[in-house]
């Protein structure tokens, strides 16, 4: 008897699972059909995006063609001004809504991932990955830091070939990695997702140059290289993290940005404690490149040592030259907003001109807005 009730019981409780089930079903249905709604949307809303910028471009250039053809009058002037002062907050507005669509990959993952959609449509998400790539960068930074610390003191060849192995493995996932970011709206400069590249070659051409007299003429230099440039990207990190919050908090920037060079003009006093330092690196990257251009002389010398002398002058040049144009941008921009604020506050004056107490205060608050 017990036997009988037992089956009945199971009998009941897989007819409540397939009541249940039923319901999966439906709530499954209902996802597909959302799903492919979503899609739908998307697609349409990548078609009308496709089309604006169309637009945008004809407008553009008809009014750049109008204003090197006609003599222009004071309104004309100002209506062309506010036009392309639309024109430009449309694009912008366009590059947010952008962020929750998804986005073809670069040509770059479609060879080493295939046709995978890397795009992060939810906000949270993004942040989430930007905090993890930042913390990869970290810790491999002070493994990094440890291993050139050891080869320092240790001369063994097995140590170097793991350290300069994981500097390979690390530039070849910052790539990967970078790409990705970039895929979801980072707007980190070319020449940073560049300096990886070259480094990954760098790193490569290092890990198969043969022991001998001119690698070890080199070695010491080398690993207190990276012991220098691991301690300035941990420097970089702590400035960045610290930059990024900041921002976030003040809903000024976009959440995916990666770059040194992403700062307001409230940031400037910080970023000057740390370009010192990143200049002293790059001079590092000139002296490893005229090393290696005088170790081209030696009887021993392979096709290393030119490859990497050039590589390195490459990445010297590029840095101090990109950095460089970020100063100047930056310098450039802070004058403008100066020259802005001065003629803000001439045209209060020319409409108040009894009223100096109010313009003087409106000068003191937006003076202490723009040194924050």
């Amino acid at each position: 008897m017990s036997q009988s009730v037992d089956v009945d019981e199971l009998e009941k409780d897989w007819s409540e699972l397939s009541d249940e089930f039923r319901s999966l079903e439906a709530a499954n249905q209902s996802y597909q059909e959302l799903h492919e709604r979503l899609e739908e949307m998307q697609e349409k809303c990548t078609k009308q995006i496709q089309h604006q910028r169309y637009r945008m471009r004809q407008i553009s250039k008809n009014l750049k063609t109008f204003m090197t053809k006609q003599r222009l009058t004071h309104t004309n002037k100002e209506k062309m001004t506010q036009l392309e002062k639309s024109i430009m907050k449309r694009k912008a507005q366009i590059h947010e809504i952008e962020q929750g669509l998804p986005q073809q990959n670069s040509r770059y993952l479609k060879i080493i991932l295939g046709d995978v959609n890397v795009s992060i449509l939810n906000r949270n998400d993004k942040i989430r990955y930007k905090d993890e790539y930042e913390k990869f960068k970290l810790i491999l930074n002070v493994i990094g830091l440890l291993l050139s610390f050891l080869n320092i003191v240790y001369n063994y060849r097995a140590l170097e070939l793991v350290f300069l192995f994981l500097l390979v493995w690390y530039y070849c996932t910052l790539t990967i990695r970078e790409s990705i970011l970039k895929v979801n709206g980072s707007r980190i400069k070319g020449w940073w997702r560049l300096h990886h590249f070259i480094s990954t070659v760098c790193a490569g051409v290092l890990l198969v140059w043969p022991q001998g007299e001119p690698w070890q003429l080199f070695r010491t230099q080398f690993m207190y290289f990276n012991v220098y440039i691991s301690m300035v990207q941990y420097m970089q990190f702590r400035y960045q993290k610290g930059v990024l919050y900041r921002l976030k908090a003040l809903g000024e920037r976009h959440n995916m940005d990666i770059t040194i060079e992403g700062f307001h003009s409230w940031m400037w006093r910080g970023l000057k404690f740390l370009f010192p330092f990143l200049f002293v690196g790059y001079l590092f990257q000139f002296y490893n490149a005229f090393t290696l251009y005088h170790l081209t002389n030696h009887p021993d010398a392979t096709w290393q040592i030119p490859v990497l002398s050039i590589l390195f002058l490459i990445l010297f040049v590029g840095n101090s030259l990109t950095t460089l144009m970020v100063i100047l941008q930056k310098q450039t921009e802070r004058t403008e907003n100066r020259y802005r604020l001065m003629s803000l506050i001439a045209s209060k004056r020319q409409k108040n001109p009894t009223n100096d107490d109010e313009v003087d205060g409106g000068k003191g608050d937006a003076d202490s807005a723009k040194s924050k």
